[in-house]
């Protein structure tokens, strides 16, 4: 888990002769969205950044460590993204979701780590579905492999969670976290507590919006079966009486075995699925392969754990949206 930050903190302490590594200026890896506030925080990845943006307004500068285009899964810190993290009033960000982030904290930010994990109530883990690397030695076994690994592939993943992370995709868990912030925000800068504390209650009511528009929507599906990239969709299955079955697991970029790609292209003509879903950040050759020996169509289905000049939306909310309409069409929804 350390080697990608140890070479960040190489360089840093070889810069220690010139800056302190908790002086980080100019633009680093992440994103500078705002300036001017009372409070630094640095925010891990897309939708936390997106929280406190919407909560902090202008009393808040806000730094994201996952700059566009990059899956959050893969980042890696540079020495100033190390540095920022060793500035910062907060650090918000989840805890074994990026190995990187968790071990700049722990050694540069303990004291001001924001773990929101515990608000996120992460309580989805991988299901055997999910397993597509079982073994087939001893029937009846369980497994931890994650899809489409060799043991010896599993064995790199040693100690990595098999908890669903993206709570995000669940409107309510997201409502949740914000309020968390925002509580956090407060206890940063007291004299601005009423301004936070509104601001959540605005935005979490939007997310409530948002829950009650996907409740309906997907209220009349006739397809209740999820076929995605990766297990990434399993909260907003669970919250919307569906199903995810992924190509891959947690792990968005592992390769899946020819017999995970067997299994799940049976599932898939079983079922009746009719929609495959691709999705941004990650290279759709799987699930375009999958679509052509099945049958079914293929669609782009959004995690919302970053955005590029292909999403489809500017924020949060008009991807969530978009997606909506994708989810309605591709599982039949009257």
């Amino acid at each position: 888990m350390r080697r990608r930050l140890l070479p960040a903190l190489a360089t840093c302490v070889a810069l220690a002769g010139v800056t302190a590594c908790g002086s980080g200026a100019g633009t680093g890896a992440g994103t500078d969205s705002s300036g001017g506030g009372d409070v630094d925080v640095v925010a891990a990845f897309y939708p936390l950044q997106y929280a406190v943006e919407q909560i902090g307004g202008d009393h808040v500068n806000v730094t994201g460590l996952t700059k566009p285009g990059v899956e959050p899964h893969d980042l890696e810190l540079t020495a100033q993204d190390v540095a920022r993290v060793a500035k910062a009033d907060a650090v918000v960000y989840l805890d074994g979701f990026q190995s990187a982030v968790d071990d700049a904290v722990d050694t540069q930010a303990k004291d001001r780590g924001f773990d929101v994990s515990t608000s996120a109530r992460l309580d989805l883990a991988a299901s055997p579905d999910e397993h597509a690397g079982e073994s087939t030695e001893h029937p009846g076994e369980s497994t931890t492999e994650h899809p489409g690994e060799s043991p010896t592939e599993h064995d790199e993943h040693a100690g990595e969670s098999t908890t669903d992370p993206h709570f995000w995709l669940d409107p309510k868990r997201y409502a949740d976290v914000a309020d968390a912030i925002a509580q956090r925000l407060s206890s940063l800068d007291a004299a601005h507590a009423a301004d936070y504390q509104a601001r959540a209650k605005d935005f979490t009511a939007r997310l409530a919006a948002l829950d009650r528009e996907f409740a309906a929507g997907l209220k009349t599906c006739t397809v209740h079966d999820l076929v995605t990239s990766h297990a990434a969709f399993g909260y907003l299955a669970q919250a919307y009486g569906l199903h995810q079955e992924s190509i891959t697991g947690l792990t968005p970029d592992a390769d899946p075995s020819p017999a995970a790609l067997a299994r799940i292209a049976t599932f898939v003509k079983d079922e009746g699925v009719r929609t495959i879903y691709a999705e941004t950040l990650v290279s759709p050759k799987v699930a375009q392969t999958l679509a052509r020996e099945t049958g079914a169509k293929l669609a782009v289905l959004d995690p919302v754990e970053g955005l590029t000049n292909d999403s489809a939306g500017k924020d949060y909310f008009e991807v969530m949206r978009s997606n909506l309409t994708t989810l309605r069409a591709g599982q039949d929804c009257a």
